[in-house]
């Protein structure tokens, strides 16, 4: 059970990789931890900016972080993982990962790159046939040590979200979302399935090494709490540039007031993809302007 639901927030999670825009952002201190107070605030609150595939020897969570956590009354996530923990919420969200009106994958590739695809997956164990109709975007994303063409078995995976959830219950902290999990995958379908095959194509077509590569890169550089060099990295200036404001700015817009009220009401851990923490759109940047003090947990 723990495995699938951590599939699901990979592909949940995966956005915003995808969107992200070096051209927008702010110098930010060195942290993953950031305290929230100030305003009309009694007692502050925390923001974490998660990665959510990460293997177990570079996990790391800080003394600050740990004490932070401790402080907080409640734990929320870009959505409820408690009702990711439920069989019966996964089931339709899983439904959801199939293409509408009957598209199938090979409606989306050229003969010639629709074999390339097909030649990939049976590499990896994962026919075709058995795929043909799943968006994408969510093979791309479903898993990344696949998709660079790895046994996927190198080394045990971790999930900050599902580590933070299990602390959250070992101290009976409630637990929230910023989103429904129905709304993120919901935004699967707001990307045309074209765009998204050549997304599909464009990762495999990379190969192993490469994506390997990027993805270490990516770790080490989380590792240092580099937000600003994580945005840059990750920055996207192909086909998804179009969609950055529905994957990334307009959703850290709507979180602000949802996080405000959750603020008024207690202290409260969030705990969100570190893509969004940075950037002049950023959630960062957004609670400042709203007139909070953020600050980096050491």
């Amino acid at each position: 059970m723990k495995r699938a639901i951590t599939a699901v927030m990979l592909v949940l999670g995966c956005c915003w990789v995808y969107a992200q825009n070096a051209a927008e952002h702010i110098p930010l201190e060195k942290s993953l931890m950031w305290e929230i107070k100030g305003k009309n605030l009694n007692q502050a609150s925390f923001l974490y900016g998660t990665i959510h595939m990460i293997g177990k020897k570079d996990f790391f969570l800080t003394e600050g972080t740990k004490k932070s956590f401790d402080r907080a009354k409640q734990v929320t996530f870009e959505i409820d993982m408690e009702e990711m923990s439920d069989i019966m919420s996964l089931i339709p969200l899983l439904m959801q990962s199939f293409m509408k009106n009957d598209t199938t994958l090979s409606d989306l590739f050229s003969v010639e790159d629709y074999a390339l695809v097909e030649a990939h997956f049976k590499k990896i164990g994962l026919p075709l046939m058995f795929l043909n109709r799943i968006k994408p975007m969510f093979l791309s994303a479903m898993d990344p040590k696949a998709m660079a063409g790895g046994d996927g078995q190198k080394e045990d995976i971790v999930s900050y979200e599902m580590e933070f959830l299990e602390m959250a219950q070992a101290q009976k902290k409630p637990v929230e979302g910023l989103e429904t999990a129905a709304f993120q995958m919901s935004m699967f379908d707001s990307i045309p399935y074209k765009v998204q095959a050549q997304m599909l194509l464009e990762s495999i077509k990379g190969g192993a090494e490469s994506s390997d590569s990027q993805f270490d890169q990516l770790v080490e550089i989380y590792k240092q709490q580099d937000i600003q060099a994580m945005q840059e990295m990750t920055a996207e200036d192909g086909q998804t540039s179009n969609y950055t404001d529905l994957l990334l700015v307009n959703r850290n817009r709507k979180w602000i007031p949802v996080m405000e009220k959750m603020m008024l009401e207690q202290s409260t851990f969030f705990a969100v993809g570190a893509g969004h923490l940075g950037g002049a759109k950023g959630v960062i940047a957004l609670l400042r302007a709203a007139g909070y003090t953020v600050e980096p947990v050491k």
